[in-house]
């Protein structure tokens, strides 16, 4: 549960037209990276015009992505995913995106839960299988849901579409990846 003002409100904070942040909960003026630092805290916040008082939280929230990508460190969004997002702007699925993208972030989280309590056990097998299983299912109940009747069904588990060999082929390289990652800081 993101944590909140004495009042259980979110935390104010007003953008003047200068590009300038001010807290009002400690009455300061704060970053962009004070900002995503926030996030990462779990600290609920609402961004207004401090003119207008138009809610922009999600135009910050935005700008805080773009400058994290630029910053020149490890990018988190592959290009073909951003092409496929820009894609979605205008199509006729764009309105059902946030569902899916929230709902996928969702999962995400409760995957990295459960991993994480798999190496605090020190349980040998990897997890990264069953989490790529899992994220399959769910992707592919997604667009049963979207699109049903559009998927050709399996002949394993008949829940969604078929998978080409390049696409197992590509998964399995990612798992391995982030494996050699995983190993790397644990030495």
């Amino acid at each position: 549960m993101a944590r909140k003002t004495a009042e259980g409100e979110p935390i104010i904070i007003k953008k003047y037209a200068n590009r300038r942040l001010y807290n009002t909960d400690t009455s300061s003026y704060i970053t962009l990276d004070d900002l995503a630092e926030m996030v990462r805290e779990n600290v609920d916040f609402q961004v207004l015009d401090a003119k207008t008082g138009d809610d922009i939280t999600h135009t910050i929230l935005t700008q805080i992505i773009v400058e994290e990508e630029a910053s020149g460190g490890s990018q988190m969004l592959p290009v073909s995913f951003l092409r496929d997002l820009i894609g979605m702007y205008g199509n006729s699925m764009s309105s059902m995106m946030p569902t899916y993208l929230e709902a996928s972030m969702i999962a995400f989280r409760k995957n990295r839960e459960q991993l994480q309590e798999v190496f605090q056990t020190g349980m040998g097998a990897n997890p990264f299988t069953a989490m790529a299983e899992t994220n399959l299912r769910m992707m592919r109940s997604a667009a049963q849901a979207f699109m049903p009747g559009t998927m050709p069904k399996t002949s394993q588990d008949g829940e969604g579409a078929e998978i080409k060999a390049d696409d197992l082929s590509e998964m399995r390289a990612q798992l391995a990846a982030m494996q050699k990652k995983l190993d790397e800081l644990g030495k």
